[in-house]
C-alpha cells in the first residue's frame, strides 16, 4: 500500500517539477560569419554547450533564475552577459570580437593540411595582417619586420655596409629557416639573403611559423623552423587600396593595389616601393649608417573559378632592388652609377633581379591529389669595393600532394622534385679554371599519418627520403603528440631530424665583403640535426578577460654543424666538424586581452647556443643567449583611435674577433669586446580612422635612440689606404642597430565595397 502511495506521488508531482525549467536558444557570430565550436555556458552551473556549425546553440531544462552566460571561443574576446531566465528565450543573438591575441586562425604548414591552431599536432606561431598593422608601418613593412613580433626569432644582419640580413630561429644562423610562399620553398640559398626585403606586408595575409626541424616535409633548409607566408585572398581585398609614408630619413615607401573580377575569377595586383637616398652618419666611420635603395616589387594573385569547384590559384611577384652603400663621395648626387667597382672610393652596390612563379592546381580526374609548384629566377649583379660578384639562380618545383581520410586517420603522401641551377664568377662554380654552373636535381618522396586516437590524444608520424647526386639518399622521420588534458590545456611534444646541404656561396655573405679570404679545408658533407621540443599551452579567464600562457622547450644536436672560423685575422675558414653542436633552450610567451580594449604579448627565450669540438665548447657568434619583445596596443573606440607600442630585447651574444688599428695603421694587441653588450629597442604608432575609408597614422621607430657603440665596421681608419680598402677592413661586426630614432607618417585608403 505504502509502494502504491509513494508511485502516485512521484506521477502526480512531474508536472510541479517541470514547472520553472526553461531553454535558452540562440546564435554566435562575429561581424562577418557565425562561429561553430564556441563553448556557451552559464557560469556556476552545470550547462554548458558547444555551437554547431552554423553557430546556432541550445541549453534545456534551465531553471527559474538569474544567471550570467558566458560565451568563449579562441582568437575572441570572452563575453559575459546578464540573463532573467522566467521563460524560454529564443533568438539570443552574441556577437563576438575579435581579439589581437588569442588566436586559433586556420594553419597549413605543420600537417600541409588546413586546421585550426588548437586542433594542430604541431605547435604553430601565427601573426595576422591585422596585427602587421597594429604594430608596424604598412606601407615600409615586409616579413623580416614581422618576425620580429615573434618570441625567439630575429632578424641577422650579415654586413655593416650594405646591411643584407636572413632570418633566425631560436639563435641558429638564417640559412637554416627555411621561408616558403603558399608552401612553395623559393627564397633558400641566393634568395635567402638578398630576396626577403622584397615581401612586403601589403601581400601577406598571414605568415606560419615553426621552430625546430621540419625536413619531413620540407626538404633541405628546414632545419631550424619554417616561416610560411600565406599570401592574400584575392576574394577579400578591397577593389582599390592606397598606402604611402615618409619618414625624418627622407625615406618613402608606398602601396598600391587593385582587386578586378573576370567573369567569376578573382585577382589581386599590388604594387610596392621603397625610395631611400640619404647619407647619415652618426657613429663618424665614414660610412653611412643606413642603406640606401631602390625597390620595385609587382605581386599578382589570381583565384580561378571552376565548376568542379576544385582549387586552383597562381600567382607571380617580380622583384628589383638597387642597393647601395659605402662612403660619402660613393651615395652623393648617385655617384655610385659610374663608381661601381673603383678601387679608391669604396662602396657596395648591388643590383638584384627577382621573378617567382607559384601556385597551387588541384587535378580534376582524380580525388584529393593537389599539384604546388613554383618557378623562380634570381640575379644578382654586385660591387663589393672593387671586387666584382655576379651570381644566378633558377628554382623548379613541384610537390604533388596526395591526402585522404579514413576514420580516425589523416594520410598525406607526396612526390617532390626540386631543380637548381647556381653559378657565379668565384671558385665555388670553377673546376680547372673553367665556369662549371652547379646543377641539381633532387627528388623526394614523403608520407605521414595523423591519427587521432582520442577526443584528446593525437600522434603525426612521418618520413622522407630525399636523392643528392653528390650526397646519396637521405631520410628525415618526425614523430609528433598532442594530449589535451582539459579543454582549454594542450601539451604537444616533438621529435625530429634535419638535413641541410651547405650552398657556402649563395649563403655566407662575408666572403665578398671585407677584405678576408676565404678557405676551404675539404669537401663540405651535409649537416645533420636532432631535435626534441615539448611545448604547453593554456588558455585562461580571469573575470571577464582572457588569456593564453605558451611554454616552449627545445634541444636541437647537430652532427656537422659547420661555422665559419675568424680566428684568424686574415681568414675566412670552413671545414667539416669533428665534433657536435647543440641548440637548447626555453620560450615563455604571455598574451592577454583585458575585459577593456586592452591587450599585451609578453614572450621571452633563453638559450645557449654551442658547438663542441674536439673537446672546446664555444658559443656561436651572433646567437643571444636571451630574448624578448613586448607588445601592447590600447584603443579608443569613441575616436577609431589605436595607440600601439612594442618593445624588442636582446641579450648577450658572442662576437667575431676582430681589431681596430693604431695610428700607424697596425692592429692593435686587444681585440674588441668579443661578448655584446644587452640593448632593447622601443617603438609606438598611432592609428587613426577617418572618414571615406582613410585612415592615418604615425609613429616612432627605436625612441630612444639606440645605436650599437661600436661600428660595425674595422680597418675603416687605416692611414696607409683609402677607407675600405686596407686589409684589415671588416664589415663583420654588426650585431645591433645603428640607425637612430626615426619618425614616420603615413596615410592609408581603401574603397569599401558596396553592400
Amino acid at each position: 500500500m505504502i509502494r502504491q502511495l509513494a508511485i502516485c506521488f512521484l506521477f502526480c508531482s512531474l508536472p510541479f517539477w517541470s514547472v520553472g525549467q526553461f531553454s535558452i536558444e540562440g546564435d554566435v557570430m562575429d561581424e562577418e560569419s557565425a562561429i561553430p565550436g564556441a563553448t556557451v555556458r552559464l557560469l556556476g552551473t552545470e550547462f554548458a554547450v558547444v555551437t554547431d556549425n552554423q553557430g546556432v546553440f541550445k541549453i534545456d531544462g534551465v531553471p527559474q533564475g538569474e544567471y550570467q552566460l558566458e560565451v568563449r571561443f579562441i582568437g575572441y574576446k570572452s563575453h559575459v552577459q546578464k540573463l532573467s531566465v522566467d521563460r524560454d528565450i529564443k533568438n539570443l543573438e552574441i556577437g563576438l570580437d575579435e581579439s589581437l591575441l588569442t588566436y586559433d586562425e586556420v594553419v597549413v604548414t605543420g600537417t600541409m593540411q588546413p586546421t585550426f591552431v588548437s586542433q594542430s599536432p604541431v605547435k604553430i606561431d601565427v601573426v595576422t595582417s591585422n596585427y602587421l598593422q597594429t604594430y608596424l608601418p604598412s606601407a615600409a613593412s615586409s616579413i623580416v619586420e614581422g618576425i620580429s613580433l615573434v618570441n625567439g626569432v630575429q632578424e641577422v644582419v650579415a654586413c655593416g655596409v650594405c646591411f643584407t640580413n636572413s632570418i633566425s630561429i631560436n639563435g641558429l644562423p638564417g640559412p637554416y629557416t627555411a621561408v616558403l610562399m603558399d608552401g612553395s620553398p623559393i627564397y633558400g640559398n641566393l634568395a635567402s639573403v638578398y630576396g626577403l626585403n622584397g615581401i612586403p606586408s601589403m601581400i601577406i595575409d598571414r605568415f606560419e611559423v615553426i621552430k625546430g626541424p621540419s625536413s619531413t616535409l620540407y626538404g633541405s633548409e628546414a632545419v631550424g623552423g619554417v616561416i610560411n607566408i600565406i599570401t592574400k585572398d584575392p576574394k577579400n581585398q578591397p577593389p582599390v587600396s592606397v598606402d604611402i609614408m615618409g619618414t625624418s630619413h627622407m625615406e618613402s615607401f608606398g602601396n598600391l593595389s587593385f582587386a578586378p573580377r573576370l567573369g567569376k575569377s578573382h585577382g589581386f595586383i599590388g604594387f610596392n616601393y621603397a625610395y631611400i637616398n640619404d647619407f647619415d652618419d652618426q657613429n663618424n666611420d665614414g660610412f653611412s649608417d643606413n642603406v640606401n635603395l631602390d625597390r620595385l616589387s609587382f605581386f599578382t594573385k589570381w583565384d580561378i573559378y571552376r565548376k568542379s569547384g576544385k582549387q586552383f590559384d597562381i600567382a607571380a611577384k617580380y622583384y628589383y632592388e638597387d642597393r647601395r652603400n659605402g662612403v660619402k663621395e660613393f651615395l652623393t648626387n648617385r655617384n655610385y652609377l659610374e663608381l661601381r667597382g673603383d678601387n679608391q672610393i669604396y662602396g657596395e652596390s648591388i643590383f638584384t633581379r627577382r621573378a617567382e612563379l607559384f601556385g597551387t592546381y588541384a587535378l580534376p580526374w582524380v580525388a584529393n591529389v593537389n599539384l604546388k609548384y613554383s618557378l623562380s629566377t634570381h640575379d644578382q649583379d654586385s660591387y663589393y669595393g672593387n671586387d666584382y660578384y655576379q651570381a644566378s639562380q633558377d628554382i623548379v618545383f613541384a610537390n604533388l600532394i596526395w591526402n585522404h581520410s579514413s576514420q580516425a586517420h589523416e594520410i598525406l603522401a607526396g612526390l617532390t622534385n626540386r631543380y637548381q641551377v647556381y653559378d657565379d664568377n668565384t671558385i665555388a662554380t670553377s673546376v680547372n679554371n673553367r665556369n662549371a654552373p652547379q646543377n641539381q636535381f633532387i627528388p623526394g618522396i614523403f608520407v605521414q599519418d595523423e591519427w587521432a586516437a582520442t577526443n584528446r590524444l593525437t600522434f603525426l608520424g612521418g618520413a622522407r627520403l630525399d636523392h643528392y647526386s653528390e650526397h646519396g639518399y637521405i631520410f628525415a622521420p618526425r614523430f609528433n603528440v598532442k594530449y589535451k588534458p582539459g579543454e582549454w590545456t594542450t601539451l604537444r611534444s616533438n621529435f625530429g631530424t634535419g638535413f641541410r646541404v651547405v650552398n657556402l656561396f649563395t649563403e655566407d655573405h662575408a666572403f665578398v665583403t671585407g677584405q678576408r679570404e676565404v678557405v676551404i679545408e675539404e669537401e663540405l658533407m651535409p649537416e645533420e640535426s636532432y631535435n626534441f621540443s615539448f611545448n604547453l599551452n593554456h588558455v585562461y579567464v580571469i573575470g571577464n578577460s582572457q588569456g593564453m600562457i605558451d611554454v616552449d622547450a627545445f634541444y636541437t644536436y647537430f652532427t656537422n654543424k659547420i661555422t665559419p672560423n675568424y680566428d684568424i685575422q686574415e681568414q675566412i675558414i670552413y671545414s667539416n666538424s669533428q665534433g657536435y653542436a647543440v641548440s637548447k633552450g626555453v620560450g615563455v610567451s604571455i598574451q592577454h586581452q583585458f575585459d577593456f580594449p586592452l591587450a599585451f604579448n609578453l614572450g621571452v627565450n633563453f638559450q645557449n647556443v654551442t658547438e663542441n669540438e674536439q673537446g672546446q665548447v664555444s658559443e656561436i657568434e651572433f646567437s643571444p643567449r636571451s630574448s624578448g619583445v613586448f607588445t601592447t596596443n590600447y584603443r579608443i573606440k569613441k575616436f577609431d583611435l589605436d595607440i600601439s607600442y612594442t618593445a624588442s630585447y636582446t641579450g648577450l651574444m658572442k662576437l667575431p674577433e676582430v681589431y681596430d688599428l693604431d695610428q700607424n695603421g697596425d692592429p692593435l694587441p686587444q681585440s674588441r669586446p668579443t661578448t655584446s653588450n644587452d640593448f632593447s629597442i622601443h617603438n609606438i604608432q598611432l592609428s587613426k580612422g577617418l572618414k571615406h575609408g582613410f585612415n592615418l597614422y604615425a609613429g616612432i621607430q627605436n625612441l630612444f635612440n639606440y645605436i650599437q657603440p661600436w661600428s660595425p665596421l674595422t680597418g675603416f681608419n687605416d692611414p696607409n689606404t683609402r677607407p675600405g680598402f686596407s686589409e684589415n677592413f671588416d664589415t663583420a661586426y654588426a650585431y645591433s642597430p645603428i640607425h637612430g630614432r626615426e619618425v614616420y607618417l603615413g596615410v592609408k585608403w581603401s574603397l569599401l565595397h558596396k553592400k
